[in-house]
């Protein structure tokens, strides 16, 4: 058995909002735009039904929230880099959708590095509104070589993850 290396290079577009929205009001409208789903409860939940369609159909009843979108879990950056001198309120979000995530990697499993998705929120240093800072997913899914329903998929979820920031953000 051989071990094979690949590399692919890739670049990311950073999309990075600006808005006089505070820090709070940003994080009320995402919590109340995606339900709260761990991990645990959808691989559990796969684990407990019978069909890819029962499985679609419990997802959407008990997890989805109206934009579409779970939050799967939010790391408090800004609890551990007060103790460094920082004094700036600062969440990353992990959102995602195994829904949407399907739509992906049943063309390249490799998107699964990708999904969910990354957001990240900044309060400004004077306090006045906040910063939304995510990839756009495309551009990290979908690298050269990638077929068509892998793009398209892609940039699917680039609108959903968009019509999401706009709806929190206000921009």
């Amino acid at each position: 058995m051989s071990i094979a290396i690949k590399n692919t290079p890739f670049s990311g577009i950073r999309i990075r909002i600006d808005t006089p929205l505070s820090f709070d009001k940003i994080g009320a409208r995402l919590r109340n735009l995606a339900r709260n789903a761990s991990p645990r409860e959808i691989t559990d939940l796969a684990a407990n039904v019978d069909s890819w369609e029962e499985f679609a159909r419990l997802v959407n009843q008990r997890f989805v929230g109206e934009s579409g979108f779970m939050l799967f879990a939010d790391i408090d950056h800004g609890a551990w880099i007060s103790r460094a001198g920082i004094q700036r309120r600062t969440v990353r979000w992990i959102i995602g959708n195994p829904l949407f995530a399907i739509t992906m990697m049943r063309h390249d499993l490799d998107a699964g590095l990708f999904v969910p998705v990354e957001l990240l929120m900044t309060e400004h240093s004077d306090g006045q509104g906040a910063t939304v800072l995510y990839v756009r997913p495309s551009s990290l899914i979908s690298v050269p070589g990638s077929d068509a329903q892998l793009r398209a998929a892609a940039q699917d979820l680039d609108q959903k993850v968009e019509a999401l920031v706009s709806s929190i953000t206000g921009v």
